[in-house]
């Protein structure tokens, strides 16, 4: 997690051109640095290892090793990066099994400089909403009739539920909505210091690494039902 100073980006993407345009942007800000550039999976890992960078711009379709297994890699070697999936659709599936491998957002590859910028900004200081509409469109488009890959129709209840208090609960189930710590606190009259603690302490008990991490939880297991089986 970065509170300030530097950002430092890794960028992996097997065309050269369009790591090229991304770090023209990313450069552009006053304390982004784009520590190294990677064309596959593989050498993903390797440099996220070297060169311990903050953020992750991982593209999915690559030769040796795809952006789904280097996610899941980074993930679970306990790396303190955390990855934004590239993606040339916004309901893929390929970007709902990047979350599920432990991405913390994703964004389409067409986006805008300033929304590119913002989103880094947001992975980077892990403690902002990154699970927009468009995030829990995906959820729902791929959770409901166990269209999950390897996900049964009917989920189970995770014992690690029952450690929450009541009121963790209760904030967990509006995370899963999108709510920001300043709405949660304004629902529930509390302060946003004690909306913080709360957030934590869920994300160590579940043993999640982020926001969009209790998104994806909150779908898998359940908590939350797709609203709109039509859509």
């Amino acid at each position: 997690m970065v509170d300030q100073g530097v950002i430092k980006i890794l960028l992996v993407d097997d065309q050269p051109l369009l790591r090229m345009g991304f770090r023209l942007i990313l450069e552009g800000e006053e304390n982004f640095h784009v520590v190294g550039e990677a064309s596959d999976g593989n050498e993903a890992v390797r440099q996220v290892e070297e060169l311990q960078p903050d953020v992750v711009l991982m593209d999915v379709r690559m030769p040796t090793m795809d952006g789904i297994e280097a996610t899941r890699r980074i993930s679970d070697s306990g790396s303190e990066a955390r990855v934004i999936i590239l993606t040339t659709f916004d309901l893929d599936e390929y970007a709902f099994s990047g979350l599920q491998a432990g991405a913390s957002a994703f964004l389409l590859k067409d986006v805008a400089p300033v929304e590119l910028v913002h989103a880094v900004r947001l992975v980077a200081s892990g403690d902002a909403v990154v699970a927009p509409r468009v995030t829990q469109r995906l959820l729902e488009t791929y959770v409901r009739g166990g269209s999950v890959p390897g996900q049964s129709p009917s989920p189970h209840r995770d014992p690690l539920l029952d450690d929450l208090t009541p009121r963790e609960t209760e904030i967990l189930t509006t995370i899963a909505e999108g709510l920001s710590n300043a709405e949660i606190a304004h629902k529930f009259f509390l302060s946003e210091a004690t909306v913080k603690t709360h957030v934590r302490r869920i994300l160590s008990k579940l043993q999640l690494r982020d926001r969009v991490q209790v998104v994806v939880y909150a779908y898998e297991t359940g908590l939350v039902v797709p609203s709109n089986p039509d859509y």
